[in-house]
């Protein structure tokens, strides 16, 4: 494990659902009412608690859904976290930018995680399922949101689920 400004940082294979920190951050749909990918499996291993709070969410501060960027927790439920913070990453377009989007939902993510007191967040890949975010792009953005956010966590890890993705953002960060 490395160190950034922000804290120590590492990148990892592995299943997100199944880290040991205080917050985890799911790559949600707009809804916040679970999907496919990182959303899907957060909410099945989660349980019904944490789609109990997103469901509260939706009726109280986000009725229309959670828009792009922006990022809310919830509880972690059964996972070994204490949090999830959904944030919902923009659709990669080959005819708009949409990159500050997707470097606020790690930036926001962080705001959240830094608000809620976490020591310890775990990140997966936003926006490179089903969202088709080109992964080596996408760790650029993450890299450099994660090493300019105002707001600082001890520890980040980026826990990717293929076997390309870590060696792409290991290339991104440089040495973490």
């Amino acid at each position: 494990m490395g160190t950034t400004p922000s804290g120590r940082m590492a990148i990892v294979k592995g299943d997100i659902t199944e880290q040991r920190v205080d917050a985890i951050v799911n790559a949600a749909n707009g809804s916040l009412l679970g999907g496919g990918g990182v959303d899907g499996a957060i909410h099945r291993k989660g349980g019904r608690a944490i789609l109990d709070e997103c469901r509260k969410l939706r009726a109280s501060h986000y009725g229309g859904g959670l828009p792009a960027g922006r990022a809310v927790a919830t509880t972690a439920g059964l996972l070994p976290a204490r949090w999830v913070i959904h944030t919902v990453g923009p659709v990669y377009s080959t005819t708009e930018d949409r990159s500050a989007l997707l470097a606020s939902c790690f930036t926001e993510s962080l705001r959240v995680a830094h608000g809620l007191g976490a020591e310890s967040v775990a990140f997966p890949a936003i926006s490179t399922g089903v969202y088709r975010w080109p992964m080596a792009d996408a760790a650029r953005i993450a890299a450099e949101a994660l090493r300019t956010a105002p707001s600082r966590v001890p520890e980040i890890r980026l826990v990717l689920f293929d076997d390309a993705a870590p060696a792409t953002f290991r290339s991104a960060f440089g040495p973490v």
